[in-house]
């Protein structure tokens, strides 16, 4: 089947069991995910999406969310929306009954593999709404802002490298300087992006937001002096324009308040700009400037002084934190570094929270040898695990069965360590871009000691956390009524036979089995 028909394919497949077109309001996508805002969630169909072979996992958060994988996301999306538009227009309604997806496996499922997803579809359901929070309600709102940028950065973070990898060589000098061009030019006026992204999120004029976002890029705000000191261009940065993007917002709902509509048109773009330009000129650009820097050198005396210590914390931390939802604040952390330094020293720490999950997801398939559908889910997760891409490993495996899951933060622990510690010896290893982790971050490597030993070491990194991942779950992970429990065979029906003294059919929804 050529390209082109199986994304179709995979997306008509998608829309009846999302309940039709009629039952999607939004359609976005980030690296991994297709994002729907969905009307009535009582109309998909979960079991039948998860057997779509696609689709990795769903994820239920703000939006609801369906696990594609990078690239695949980005192809199917847009057929999925041409299939909604169409269905809109036939005035389709939403389906009660959703079609039957086709099957990624042969024969039915078992009910050890059904009561962890069960379970793992509570775990999402009870975690979004304790997530559903001001604080991490905003941090979405500025995950929204900075993911739709992250394809920009991983074509540019690549192309730096190349450039970088050849002017090493010395090798085609004609052809570096354009490179570097296309490297940088983005980088360059991302603040401008920004500013765009946010007035568009917070509710007000896209181009009114990037347009007081461009003033921080501007060469002229050199010859302009605030707080005694004279501004750089770029002063600010990211953090520069989300302020002035979001001060632009609401100096235009005040305008759009009190303008006459006769005067709207003319008055209420000029007071936006001008009000939001005077204050991002002499205010905002110098204390984020101030900010940006701070965060910077913390970054930098952080891994210098606690090296593995910190890389350990870190590393360990981050899975906990993505269930949280915590993880988001960290995106503007990373886009700074990368704007400030060429690369964010911190992404390639956390990403061995993956490569524990991985090496976690390894050792629950050696120690359920008869439990054939689970050992079937990991066989067909593993490959995006190892891409960096953890979600159906984690809701599908480790995180419904508790112990793996905590096993698992282990393994990133010492694979953050292990990159920390090199960090603190001298050995910088950064990205330069945010958003692949895992294998896939391989390409995006950089840092102050050249790009063979900045891989050896990631790679070490890697090694660390898949291996202690393993072992930590293997000989941990496990209690005696959770094996009980899951390493069962299974009949030709795909029903379970409960082992002798096996505890009861499903560890309880609202408790991670075996912890």
């Amino acid at each position: 089947m050529a390209t082109e028909d199986k994304n179709r394919a995979t997306a008509a497949a998608i829309l009846p069991l999302v309940g039709g077109a009629a039952n999607v309001g939004s359609i976005a996508h980030c690296m991994t995910r297709l994002r729907l805002g969905l009307h009535d969630r009582s109309l998909v169909d979960d079991e039948a999406l998860k057997a779509i072979p696609a689709v990795m996992g769903v994820v239920e958060d703000d939006t609801y969310q369906i696990v594609l994988g990078p690239g695949t996301v980005a192809r199917v999306t847009p057929e999925f929306e041409q299939l909604v538009e169409e269905g809109r227009a036939a005035g389709a309604a939403p389906a009660s009954e959703p079609a039957p997806a086709p099957a990624s496996g042969s024969g039915s499922a078992s009910a050890s593999a059904e009561e962890l997803a069960s379970q793992g579809a509570a775990m999402k359901a009870a975690r979004k709404a304790k997530n559903a929070t001001p604080f991490k309600l905003f941090l979405r709102r500025i995950a929204n802002i900075f993911v739709p940028l992250i394809p920009a950065l991983i074509g540019c973070g690549i192309i730096a490298g190349l450039n970088g990898l050849l002017v090493n060589l010395g090798w085609l000098p004609s052809v570096t300087p354009a490179l570097a061009a296309m490297a940088s030019g983005f980088m360059a006026l991302i603040a401008v992006f920004v500013g765009y992204n946010t007035a568009k999120e917070f509710g007000g004029t896209p181009i009114l937001g990037g347009a007081v976002a461009a003033i921080i890029v501007f060469p002229g705000v050199a010859n302009i002096e605030a707080f005694g000191q004279k501004l750089s261009p770029g002063q600010g940065g990211v953090l520069g324009a989300l302020g002035a993007a979001v001060l632009a917002v609401y100096v235009e709902k005040w305008c759009r308040r009190w303008v006459p509509e006769a005067l709207d048109v003319l008055v209420t773009p000029t007071l936006t700009v001008l009000l939001s330009g005077l204050v991002t000129i002499f205010g905002l650009m110098y204390v984020a400037g101030e900010v940006s820097t701070a965060i910077g050198t913390f970054a930098d005396w952080l891994l210098s002084n606690g090296g593995a210590g910190a890389g350990f914390v870190l590393g360990g931390l981050f899975l906990p934190l993505v269930m949280l939802g915590l993880h988001q604040a960290l995106i503007p952390i990373h886009t700074t570094l990368i704007e400030q330094q060429g690369y964010t020293v911190l992404l390639p720490i956390l990403a061995m929270a993956g490569a524990g999950q991985v090496g976690a997801a390894v050792a629950v398939y050696f120690r359920l040898p008869r439990n054939q559908s689970i050992r079937r889910t990991i066989r067909s997760a593993l490959p995006a695990g190892l891409l960096g891409v953890g979600e159906p490993l984690i809701y599908g495996v480790s995180l419904p069965l508790g112990r793996p899951f905590i096993t698992a933060c282990v393994g990133g622990a010492f694979g953050g360590g292990f990159v920390g510690l090199f960090n603190q010896l001298g050995d910088k290893v950064g990205s330069t871009a945010i958003g692949p982790s895992g294998w896939a971050l391989f390409p995006l490597l950089d840092g102050d000691h050249g790009l063979g030993t900045t891989v050896a070491i990631y790679a070490g990194g890697l090694l660390a956390g898949y291996l202690t991942g393993f072992l930590a779950t293997y000989f941990f992970g496990f209690g005696k009524d959770l094996l009980a429990e899951f390493d069962v065979a299974q009949e030709p029906d795909g029903s379970t036979v409960a082992a002798a003294g096996s505890g009861p059919t499903s560890p309880t929804a609202k408790e991670p089995a075996g912890v």
